[in-house]
């Protein structure tokens, strides 16, 4: 497998875990991948004061043997896609370990509300060091709980009725602001969007009562109207440019009052697909690091995909500084 053509998922057993597997799954096959499987765990260190003796012989086979039952159990669990798979248990930090797998993966899956062990852990790291520094994209999967039923909760194939985002990916909406980590998010988009054969929205987002530049094409304007009409028009701009070379996928436009974190999480309760950026000039994409991202990484109903300028800096051999 090479760089292009595997999808990292961080599995623990565990139902959030699990749904993370099960998306992961469905976007190596769709894109022709394959997948790895990682089980990462850390040895717990106790000061020579606390114990009787001043030291401790940690035995820790137990827990690696443990590790290997949770990956057979997932390599199980994905066979019936037919999808070539690899999985390691790795010591260390879970974002950590992720980090450092991601420079040889295409996208990296986690999820999320997990009751204990690598998922809890990740709810504060996926959304500042993984994305941030992730290699390549990263896809958060939300676990809910839902009320599908018969054949509705079949297709899902999620364990305890969670939803693991709703599969196929069949609507898609990005956040797109003018900057250039939105111009990279909204690429990553179209492709997802053709790969899928979805339907995209591209959503540009105007505080209400802002006087100062929120987006990268905003005047400093107090007439809200005029700056709804300039935002839009620059909105076209960017699609336009984006879809020269696909000239055959059709890409909503909306340019609506509210804050990108709102407005995306609002969305996400009727797409299957939200895709960000980070580090841009302002707006959501400048924020995604903090209180945007976390609003939109924590609360959405669907997976978030969160692109990076960094990744396609690496992609294309920029090697531009973090």
């Amino acid at each position: 497998m090479t760089h292009h053509d595997v999808v990292l998922v961080g599995v623990d057993g565990s139902p959030p875990s699990l749904a993370a597997l099960d998306w992961a799954g469905a976007y190596a096959k769709v894109h022709g991948m394959g997948l790895h499987l990682v089980c990462a765990y850390s040895i717990p260190s106790f000061t020579a004061a606390a114990l009787d003796g001043g030291y401790a012989a940690l035995d820790d086979s137990a827990i690696a043997e443990g590790a290997r039952a949770v990956l057979d159990e997932a390599l199980e669990r994905v066979g019936p896609l037919g999808l070539r798979a690899t999985s390691v248990v790795a010591t260390g930090d879970a974002a950590a370990v992720l980090v450092e797998l991601s420079r040889e993966a295409a996208l990296v899956v986690v999820g999320t509300r997990g009751r204990g062990g690598f998922a809890e852990r990740l709810l504060g790291t996926v959304s500042s060091a993984l994305p941030a520094h992730a290699h390549c994209p990263t896809v958060v999967v939300p676990y809910r709980r839902h009320d599908r039923t018969g054949a509705d909760a079949a297709a899902a194939d999620v364990d305890d009725d969670a939803s693991a985002g709703a599969l196929p990916v069949r609507r898609i909406v990005v956040g797109v602001d003018g900057s250039e980590a939105a111009e990279v998010a909204l690429g990553r988009a179209i492709v997802e969007a053709e790969a899928w054969q979805a339907e995209l929205t591209a959503l540009a987002a105007v505080p209400i009562g802002t006087t100062t530049s929120y987006l990268a094409w905003q005047p400093s304007a107090a007439d809200h109207e005029a700056v709804l009409h300039d935002v839009g028009a620059g909105l076209d701009v960017v699609v336009d440019r984006a879809l020269v070379e696909h000239p055959d996928l059709q890409v909503r436009r909306h340019v609506l009052d509210g804050t990108a974190a709102q407005l995306l999480t609002e969305f996400s309760t009727a797409v299957d697909l939200v895709v960000v950026g980070s580090r841009g000039r302002g707006g959501f994409a400048g924020l995604l690091l903090g209180s945007t991202s976390q609003a939109v990484l924590h609360h959405a109903s669907c997976p978030v995909m969160v692109v990076t300028t960094k990744v396609r800096d690496e992609e294309w051999g920029g090697g531009a500084a973090d």
